[in-house]
């Protein structure tokens, strides 16, 4: 009885972990701070080769990443008719 007592306890704090893995994954905080990331980045790149308007070029990196990550309910509506 202990024995299955302790799967039970092992398998739910497993879910909480993957819970909490998930909730990050879709999070808007993960998402700024990749897209203020990718900003930064491309934004010391552009300047190191002189870009004309390098703080306003690096911002096609990140609205694009932003872009990418928006679920897009009509199309995923779409796929899943289509697929399922």
């Amino acid at each position: 009885m202990e024995n299955q007592e302790s799967q039970i306890s092992a398998i739910l704090e497993r879910n909480k972990r993957v819970e909490a893995d998930k909730a990050w994954e879709v999070s808007w905080c993960r998402r700024i701070t990749i897209a203020v990331l990718t900003y930064a980045i491309a934004t010391l790149f552009l300047w190191l080769i002189a870009s004309e308007r390098f703080w306003l070029n690096a911002g096609v990196p990140a609205l694009g990443y932003l872009l990418s990550t928006l679920s897009l309910p009509w199309v995923k509506q779409w796929w899943i008719r289509r697929n399922h």
